[in-house]
């Protein structure tokens, strides 16, 4: 099976040939340092997500490719997310990835608005924090350019926490959040609706988020909070976007 057809003249070759591994063997023990690097890089430290929705604009474009560093909020095992060695705790402002609580299966970013024991009021479409309103700052027209829309939106700087950052709303919107049903989540009784908005008392362990274009984003005023065991990571870095080279970098 090995080839060999001679023996007694040619010993030193056939004993090599006996001990020699298939070669798909050495292919995969030459693969199997990379890939082992690979999974402990992807499951600990950073894994790369590509941003398909436009509910974090102006902050981050369709098709942004970004970095997550996956162990700012504390190291967790792969597959069952559990938390092994506790970091840093969310804090307001974070843009941060995590699966979406009524599929786990999809992974979500948005920017934390509220962390345990907040209470969150979007009202009249402003952020309130504790009672007391987000600082909000209308930029100068045109405003933000939407190349989907063509059109120019509503830009404002917002700061949440220590974070500054810009968002887009429109201030004449009516938001809709929907039917009474569609807010059966979990501690959904913490949450009251209105046709102002929403207010939210933010139970323990859990997060209150909310993406940068508030008018069009599904986030925590519709499907509720979200459990820190669905936390993935902090995003952080603009790694590449092939029609825009300039959007690499940090972001806030």
């Amino acid at each position: 099976k090995q080839g060999i057809t001679q023996v007694d003249s040619h010993l030193a070759e056939a004993k090599g040939r006996l001990l020699m591994q298939p070669w798909w063997l050495d292919w995969t023990a030459g693969l199997f340092p990379v890939i082992l690097a690979v999974f402990l890089l992807r499951s600990f430290l950073f894994e790369p997500f590509k941003i398909p929705s436009s509910s974090m604009l102006p902050t981050l474009l369709v098709g942004d490719l970004i970095l997550v560093n996956k162990y700012h909020y504390g190291v967790r095992l792969p597959v069952i997310n559990r938390k092994i060695v506790a970091n840093n705790d969310p804090k307001r402002g974070d843009v941060m990835v995590f699966r979406y609580p009524r599929d786990k299966s999809v992974d979500y970013i948005k920017r934390v608005v509220g962390v345990p024991g907040d209470e969150i009021s979007f009202r009249n479409q402003q952020v309130f924090v504790n009672g007391e309103p987000a600082p909000l700052e209308a930029l100068p027209p045109p405003g933000f350019y939407d190349e989907e829309s063509m059109r120019y939106l509503s830009e404002f700087k917002e700061k949440l926490g220590e974070v500054e950052h810009r968002i887009l709303v429109n201030p004449k919107a009516q938001p809709y959040y929907g039917p009474e049903d569609a807010h059966a989540f979990p501690f959904h009784e913490n949450c009251r609706y209105s046709a102002e908005g929403v207010n939210c008392k933010v139970p323990p362990g859990h997060y209150y988020m909310m993406g940068d274009n508030r008018d069009n984003s599904q986030d925590s005023r519709f499907w509720g909070f979200v459990p820190d065991e669905n936390i993935v990571g902090r995003a952080f870095f603009v790694w590449m976007n092939f029609g825009n080279l300039k959007r690499i970098g940090a972001f806030h």
